[in-house]
């Protein structure tokens, strides 16, 4: 063949094609299939084609040349004629039509593809993927995850990685109702798969990835509590609350305040919050004081958010925590100093939530008289003093809020009246983001007169329902009671705040206002680049490079 003119060859392809199609044993055409895979060495890129469609169509009648024929079909794909390559590559999936033994290998080969840089090249191999995944839907995503999984840095190719994230996020969670059948049986075998891929992973990949097991049947609406469950234990998995905690490690905050904030939603539906909070109470609030101002309010608001999930034995535990830091910010005298409003709703609702819980125990900690008949009441004992500090406290504080509000109030008479003046597009934005903080101030303010009116009763009724609406979560226009979305609430800005945190936050969720924090964790954007810190390929969720900060 090598001396044979580039037309000759071409004639001899058709030949041995025809005879291999009109053969009724195949098997006694080993000659001619030889001949097709040798056509791999031509320099002739319509010979290469036409091989390149034969080789796969053979396949299977001979079996001991499927090694020579695998690698012949590769050096097609490797060819410099685009042509050929993107023959080479539709042909890939009929290696495993008749013989399902060679998938995992096909799709190994279809991934490393994805790399291609002609639009038209991965195309098909976007085509050849799903084939195979319509194939044989187990043992495609079986083989597409490993290139996910691997955390050895001598193995792994980062590029590789992403554009199989970007195939599996793109191409196949669109098609689950398609591909995940049967559904209770295919959906665990993915979830699975997620899971030993969560090892070293971005915080962006990490949220792409609950946002689908979120989307699966198995984990939906009418999906039992075991399973809502096995979501929090993911998602308490990321967040390290195994882990001893180091206050100089910016990474792991970040990344606890993310998966609480994701966690939020599955509280909601049953979950137990009780890793979470008893992480926060253990490692936390013990050096509450050194974590970064911009997380402070992040973190009090998750939660606050959580308060109201907590049970009466987790309450009893982390009420102590909640009224020291309540008595930090709330002076029991007025110094001068500047208020932060928001540290205080946050902790009073998160109070007024776990006390509801476990009401007498707050009579040790701030003096009341709450019976209910247990020895944990202490009622022989003389806590009048918690007591009187406790209200002077929230009377101070009152006085506080109620002057912010009669502030905040004239300038937004001030807001109104130099948006009506401003000419610029630019000074409007900036004056109207003004009014906002001074709007969610106002909420903030009068939330904390609502919730520290009651607490002055030697016997106070404990708000335990959601009649307080968070300020950082939008008004209910409707009579339905406040509750988070699964999608996430807007977090407008945290007005009036003594720390860098009273500088205008972006909204959770998909809102027009992202909470900076959040939208900085959750929108596939880079988090700080690489890292020295940990193993891996510089992704730093969970201290393997890629940071959250």
């Amino acid at each position: 063949m090598a001396e044979a003119s580039e037309e000759a060859i071409i004639v001899k392809l058709y030949e041995y094609g025809e005879r291999l199609n009109e053969s009724k044993d195949k098997s006694q055409n080993v000659e001619d299939y030889e001949n097709i895979i040798k056509a791999s060495k031509s320099s002739n890129a319509k010979a290469m084609q036409l091989a390149a469609q034969l080789i796969p169509r053979f396949f299977k009648h001979f079996p001991s040349l499927s090694g020579r024929a695998v690698y012949a079909q590769l050096d097609f794909c490797e060819s410099e004629e685009l042509a050929v390559r993107v023959q080479a590559i539709r042909g890939l999936p009929l290696f495993c039509k008749d013989t399902p033994e060679h998938l995992s290998k096909i799709v190994d080969i279809l991934v490393q593809l994805l790399t291609a840089e002609e639009n038209v090249e991965r195309d098909a191999v976007n085509k050849a993927l799903l084939s195979l995944l319509r194939q044989d839907v187990k043992a495609s995503l079986t083989a597409l995850f490993k290139h996910i999984e691997t955390v050895d840095e001598q193995m792994s190719d980062d590029n590789l990685r992403e554009r199989t994230l970007v195939f599996i996020k793109d191409k196949v969670f669109p098609l689950k109702a398609e591909l995940l059948k049967p559904p209770e049986q295919m959906e665990r075998h993915i979830t699975d798969l997620i899971k030993k891929s969560l090892q070293d992973v971005t915080g962006a990949e990490f949220k792409m990835f609950m946002d689908f097991l979120k989307s699966l049947s198995i984990f939906g609406d009418k999906a039992p509590a075991e399973r809502v469950q096995e979501l929090i234990e993911i998602i308490a998995g990321q967040a390290d609350l195994d882990a001893q905690f180091n206050v100089s490690d910016g990474d792991h905050i970040a990344r606890l305040i993310v998966c609480l904030f994701m966690a939020i939603p599955f509280f909601e539906r049953g979950a137990s919050n009780s890793k979470f909070l008893n992480y926060l109470n253990k490692h936390i609030f013990p050096v509450f004081d050194k974590l970064p101002e911009e997380r402070k309010v992040d973190l009090l608001k998750n939660l606050a958010e959580s308060a109201p999930y907590t049970t009466p034995q987790d309450s009893r535990q982390i009420l102590p925590s909640v009224v020291q830091l309540l008595k930090k910010y709330m002076p029991r005298r007025k110094a001068g100093e500047e208020m932060n409003f928001s540290y205080v709703e946050c902790l009073l609702y998160t109070f007024h939530h776990l006390a509801h819980k476990a009401p007498n125990a707050t009579n040790s900690l701030c003096g009341y008289k709450i019976v209910t008949g247990q020895p944990s009441d202490r009622l022989g004992e003389d806590f009048s003093e918690n007591y009187k500090e406790f209200t002077e406290r929230l009377n101070c504080f009152e006085e506080l809020a109620k002057a912010a509000i009669k502030k905040l109030t004239q300038g937004m008479a001030e807001h109104s009246k130099a948006l009506a003046a401003a000419k610029s597009d630019e000074e409007k934005e900036k004056l109207k983001a003004q009014k906002q903080n001074a709007t969610t101030g106002l909420r903030t303010c009068n939330n904390i007169l609502s919730m520290a009116q009651p607490l002055h009763a030697k016997t106070p009724s404990f708000i335990g329902d959601k009649k307080i609406n968070l300020s950082w979560k939008e008004v209910v226009k409707s009579t339905a009671p406040s509750t988070a979305s699964s999608t996430g609430v807007k977090r407008p800005a945290g007005a009036i705040n003594g720390s860098s945190s009273s500088a205008p936050k972006k909204g959770r969720g998909g809102g027009s206002m992202p909470n900076q924090f959040v939208d900085r964790g959750f929108q596939g954007l880079s988090y700080g680049g690489r890292s020295t810190r940990g193993r891996g390929r510089g992704r730093g969720f969970r201290g393997r490079g890629r940071g959250y900060h």
